[in-house]
């Protein structure tokens, strides 16, 4: 079959407009671009030289050159030895009937096809379960986080320690003395359990200060506490696998087991902590979560009692315990009760470490101490999804250990969020309806308000939104199957350790005002 004849029609610059205040070449590699691509342009014209195109446009013929080569090294056009420059042949099935968008960010090739639309603007919005059916990404569009609250902390967000009084000057000069001359050896791939000296460091830290008795080789570095708890939901839990975790608690280590295909169980907290009697029932379950120190977000502290029960659970049934100590440096009154890691004695609890509670969470800087027999297997697991954690920053916090520096900011963090939970329960507004009695707070950094109802639980949050107040709801914190009455799951919580003093009598004040409307 013959070839259709190759046209050789000319080309008119005519409608190429240059905004000369910007990159012109990049300017001008996007309108042949698009030219190409809708049609305007067909295959076999032939292009002006640059030289001549550059004094149609009066441009400099450099401008040209370059978005020829880009152009050329994309594919849209060629050129013919001793014949000037042609716009390629294109495959008519690849050529679009309808115009396409071609916009892209920095003028260079996208990878993509070109019936593909560079500017995802103009894309369909398509779920990713829509596209690919599969149960593991529907399981993530049920079970995901929402975005954190934008913008510097505010009273009385949740979750955030006084990081307004990290020493960020002794960070610094400890991190410039890490890159000024760093160990070569420490620039090369490295353990994916991480840094040896800061585990040793971790493992000390946690034996003075926890009563545990762990070594450095039972430590894995992780990016905060949510990754140490995916890690233990990937490898300890199976599809269909029942997994008890608090409720109310914290959603996203249950959106973590419920990712990796588990049947969560939410089970009672009352005064002493998670209602093991309710757990003993669940007879396919082989793994509970449980924050023991401080219940998030009840702030329940979990009584001895209840820990050497949920001990005598796990070693009955052959469970695994996932304890959460996300702010066990936390206390107020009285010596801190013994983690549940410090009272295994069959190797049955995993216990979930972070900085971020006492640097700053975009820290992302966290440990797993593990029993021995699962540590290496949960190294090659986060291996093979990160390799390991940034090196400097693991170097720098060993170092911020080793000179004294973690304790004694240890220290300073637990006297700043005394005095700022006193002001928050000293200055607390009174007699507003449908809002219960303070609790006492022996520790952590959040406490919880009882409410009558959701609704006057979302009336509170919103006229305290309106006043520059952030309040979570404890509502939100139980699972949706909960067959715990809707208003019974009604509350406020509030942290108290993200501002100053000052900024929570502000607070304070505002929200005296905007609640006594009610």
């Amino acid at each position: 079959m013959p070839e259709s004849p190759t046209l050789s029609m000319p080309f008119n610059p005519a409608g190429i407009e240059l905004d000369r205040r910007q990159g012109l070449s990049r300017q001008l590699y996007q309108a042949l671009r698009l030219r190409v691509l809708d049609g305007r342009l067909a295959s076999g014209t032939r292009l002006p030289a640059s030289r001549d195109l550059a004094a149609a446009l009066a441009i400099s013929r450099n401008s040209v050159v370059r978005a020829y080569d880009q152009l050329y090294a994309e594919g849209f056009i060629e050129g013919r030895v001793g014949d000037g420059t042609y716009v390629a042949q294109l495959p008519q099935s690849v050529l679009p009937k309808e115009k396409l968008s071609t916009k892209v960010s920095t003028g260079f090739s996208t990878g993509l096809p070109t019936t593909l639309s560079t500017n995802w603007l103009d894309l369909p919005v398509v779920p990713s379960s829509k596209v690919i059916h599969s149960d593991a990404l529907q399981r993530v569009e049920n079970n995901h986080l929402a975005l954190p609250p934008c913008g510097p902390p505010r009273a009385f967000r949740v979750g955030v320690p006084a990081f307004d009084l990290f020493p960020f000057d002794v960070w610094a000069k400890l991190n410039a003395a890490f890159w000024r001359k760093p160990d070569l050896q420490q620039l090369c791939y490295g353990d994916p359990a991480g840094d040896a000296r800061l585990r040793g460091m971790i493992a000390a830290y946690l034996r003075s200060s926890r009563g545990m008795q762990c070594t450095a080789e039972q430590i894995v570095i992780t990016s905060g506490a949510q990754q140490g708890i995916s890690l233990c939901a990937q490898l300890l839990v199976e599809p269909g696998d029942g997994v008890a975790i608090e409720n109310p608690g914290y959603r996203a280590a249950g959106h973590a087991f419920a990712v990796a295909g588990a049947r969560l169980h939410g089970v009672a907290v009352d005064s002493e902590g998670i209602d093991c009697q309710q757990l003993a029932g669940l007879t396919d379950c082989r793994l509970t979560y449980v924050t023991p120190s401080h219940q998030y977000p009840t702030g329940v502290v979990m009584s001895l009692a209840r820990r050497l029960e949920l001990l005598a659970w796990a070693e009955r049934t052959q469970g695994w315990i996932v304890e959460d100590d996300y702010d066990g440096e936390y206390r107020y009154s009285g010596a801190p009760l013994a983690p549940l890691a410090a009272l295994d004695r069959q190797g049955r609890v995993l216990y979930v470490g972070t900085f971020g509670k006492v640097a700053f969470p975009a820290l992302r800087l966290g440990y797993l101490v593990l029993p021995p027999g699962l540590v290496e297997a949960f190294a090659q697991r986060r291996a093979v999804d990160v390799r390991h954690s940034e090196v400097s920053t693991q170097a720098v916090m060993a170092e911020f250990m080793a000179a004294g520096h973690f304790q004694r900011h240890i220290r300073r963090m637990r006297r700043a969020a005394l005095s700022r939970r006193n002001v928050l329960l000293g200055g607390w507004p009174q007699n507003i309806p449908g809002v219960g009695q303070l609790p006492g707070v022996a520790a952590g950094l959040h406490l919880t308000v009882p409410v009558a109802s959701v609704t006057r639980e979302s009336q509170l949050i919103e006229l305290a939104r309106s006043v520059d107040v952030e309040i979570n709801g404890l509502s939100s914190y139980w699972l949706p199957d909960s067959t715990t009455p809707v208003d019974q799951r009604a509350g406020l919580v509030l942290g108290f350790a993200a501002v100053p003093e000052r900024a929570i009598e502000a607070a304070l004040e505002r929200l005296r005002t905007v609640w006594h409307t009610l």
